[in-house]
């Protein structure tokens, strides 16, 4: 079964996935690039399902601006499927003096577990009642620094619930937050078993990141490595899917960095070497500059309606309906 917003879902009722969007994100790292608007995130997700979606991944985690009420509302108007994320993304999201670096590795598996099992906070911050199990021996302020964040967004527990744990990493660099992020995402798979996503710079640190998982009882084919695509290395594409880790390939419509064509090059490269099996691909548009609901482009329709199709052209019908639908399913998947 597949935990969504609005309940556990078959995974062969999901349909094609867009493994990584943000319909709701406010960090210091964006600057102008707030996601806070209801009604033009909703309106984004539409776009994103009339461009041939049925479900899409919510990849924001803690303190990062959630709103899981929202999120459940914009589901049922627009018919998605959406997969909402615990766990806590690489540390630069998060400046000094935020209520997360309050939370010891107690804490944070509490919090990611509760999120799943409970329901998330329909404010951005942890529950009052998880308060309680931080000791004041974390990274941060200790109790204190919980009870100002409760104060500050007001928490109360939903039946909104997380379908997926999230971590982040530095570019080649684990912090001490981060490493504890992992631990704590280790900790909360092994109590739920639900699917894990890490971010990356620049595929940097991937099979580190997977064998401190291993490490810690995560199996590397619970695994996706947002971001992979950022280093368009066949090489160690390959080598990171032998160990049954999913590639997430989301850095379409980002010529700055690399052209649509060089992204298209590379998976063509991975499916011919017989791996279309351990792809998901997703657009992390991620920012109002980018949305056309918030006067931006090119929106969320670019990955079904501009990118997809030179996809298809390229490696055939099969493999993109499994990168999009039978991939995706398997990945979010608890039997």
């Amino acid at each position: 079964m597949i935990r969504t917003v609005r309940g556990d879902i078959a995974a062969e009722t999901l349909g094609r996935t867009n493994y990584h969007e943000h319909l709701f994100q406010v960090s210091p790292l964006l600057p102008g690039d707030e996601l806070d608007n209801e009604e033009a995130s909703g309106a984004e997700a539409a776009l994103l399902h009339d461009s041939g979606f049925t479900a899409m991944i919510d990849a924001t985690p803690i303190g990062l601006g959630r709103r899981p009420e929202a999120l459940a509302r914009i589901s049922e108007t627009t018919g998605l499927h959406i997969v909402a994320t615990t766990g806590l993304h690489r540390e630069a999201h998060y400046p000094a003096g935020h209520w997360v670096h309050s939370l010891d590795l107690a804490a944070r598996t509490a919090a990611f577990v509760s999120d799943i099992e409970s329901g998330m906070p329909r404010a951005d911050s942890v529950t009052a009642a998880l308060s309680t199990v931080v000791t004041g021996t974390g990274t941060g302020t200790g109790t204190a620094g919980v009870a100002e964040g409760e104060a500050a967004l007001g928490a109360q527990s939903l039946t909104v619930q997380a379908g997926l744990i999230k971590a982040g990493i530095g570019y080649w660099a684990i912090s001490t937050f981060e490493r504890c992020t992992l631990d704590a995402v280790a900790a909360a798979h092994r109590a739920t078993r639900r699917p894990v996503m890490v971010h990356l710079e620049f595929c940097t640190a991937a099979h580190e990141v997977l064998d401190l998982l291993a490490a810690e009882g995560v199996a590397s084919n619970r695994v996706v490595l947002a971001h992979a695509d950022r280093d368009p290395d066949p090489g160690l594409h390959l080598s990171l899917a032998e160990r049954g880790a999913w590639l997430g390939y989301d850095g379409m419509a980002r010529a700055r960095t690399r052209s649509d064509d060089e992204l298209l090059t590379l998976t063509k490269r991975i499916v011919d070497a017989g791996a279309a099996g351990r792809v998901l691909l997703g657009g992390d548009v991620a920012r109002a500059t980018r949305y056309l609901a918030y006067g931006g482009m090119p929106g969320l329709g670019y990955l079904g309606t501009r990118y997809v199709p030179r996809l298809r052209a390229l490696v055939g019908d099969a493999a993109v309906e499994q990168m999009l639908t039978a991939n995706p399913a398997e990945f979010l998947d608890v039997a």
